[in-house]
């Protein structure tokens, strides 16, 4: 697959048609799909996949399990094998119950981590996430530290009991870049944890704010730069952005094979050519995810909890 020049493109087939190869050009501010057929589709996805990605979301628990079960590492080694070919990073969300396991086995295998401390309600397993990330980073497995996802968006803490949190893990690891995960328009809304993040995580889900995926890329174009903005020069990287393969609609943000496929060569082209750190979501569908978010919860990854890839 060969990239143009550009952020935007169509995409034409080769004049061998037994090739597999595509090339980009500009068209209408977005990669045009209309004379692409689903198999054409298909091919352009698995190549834009086996070319790679930076980053991506590891999913935790098979099909039966769910947030509090203990996991194993041989669990996470398998997965671990099946993501490597794609990827030089990995995203954690949680230090304990066997997600400890995830960025040492990554660094094992030779890829970097952003490892999550998750943060809620209870402060008792709050002590144990932050002293785990801690022990993690001082074991050398941790690149990037990230002290809790969306706890301001879900209201969990205070800002006062979050910046607590972040400033002492920056205390106790000088010489690690440490930030916070959350929905790119909290860190223009919540300048105090903007300021003391060393990098900035965002969030970036065009689909969770209905927006067609005709006009996803542009949407999450500006998601990126309103987290850019409020970052005033700092370091950001999108630590989530995806689309579900089923499980409904929401306005117009349709769930499907055909638009999870056009979100991710879009995406990943997108932030190769702009030299943007992304970390897709997800790898795994993961069954548990059905409560939290209803039917397409189940069905955001690249693999499907068989772990067999999609599409």
């Amino acid at each position: 697959m060969s990239y143009r020049e550009g952020h935007y493109f169509s995409i034409n087939k080769k004049s061998n048609e037994d090739s597999n190869d595509y090339s980009f050009e500009y068209v209408n501010n977005s990669i045009d799909f209309s004379n692409i057929s689903n198999k054409e589709l298909s091919d352009i996805w698995k190549e834009t996949l086996e070319n790679g990605m930076h980053g991506i979301c590891f999913s935790l628990y098979e099909d039966g399990q769910k947030p509090g079960d203990i996991i194993t590492s041989e669990q996470v080694n398998r997965r671990i094998q099946i993501l490597k070919p794609y990827t030089k990073w990995i995203r954690s969300f949680s230090c304990i119950e066997g997600n400890e396991n995830i960025p040492r086995i990554a660094h094992q295998n030779g890829m970097k981590t952003l490892v999550g401390a998750w943060l809620g309600n209870d402060l008792e397993l709050n002590e144990k996430e932050i002293e785990s990330l801690i022990t993690l980073a001082k074991e050398g497995c941790v690149d990037i530290a990230a002290v809790g996802n969306e706890v301001m968006y879900r209201g969990d803490l205070t800002e006062d009991q979050l910046l607590e949190y972040i400033n002492r893990v920056k205390k106790a690891l000088p010489n690690l870049p440490v930030g916070y995960v959350d929905a790119y328009y909290e860190f223009s809304h919540r300048p105090r944890i903007t300021e003391v993040c060393d990098v900035i995580l965002t969030n970036c889900y065009p689909y969770w704010e209905g927006c067609p995926i005709e006009y996803s890329l542009n949407h999450m174009k500006s998601m990126f730069g309103s987290a850019k903005d409020a970052g005033q020069g700092k370091r950001v990287i999108i630590t989530e952005t995806g689309w579900p393969s089923e499980g409904g609609f929401l306005k117009g943000a349709i769930a499907s094979n055909e638009n999870a496929m056009k979100y991710f060569i879009e995406t990943v082209t997108w932030c190769k050519l702009n030299n943007i750190e992304n970390f897709y979501f997800s790898s795994f569908d993961e069954s548990w995810k059905v409560g939290p978010e209803g039917e397409v919860g189940a069905y955001w990854g690249l693999w499907d909890k068989h772990e067999k890839l999609k599409f």
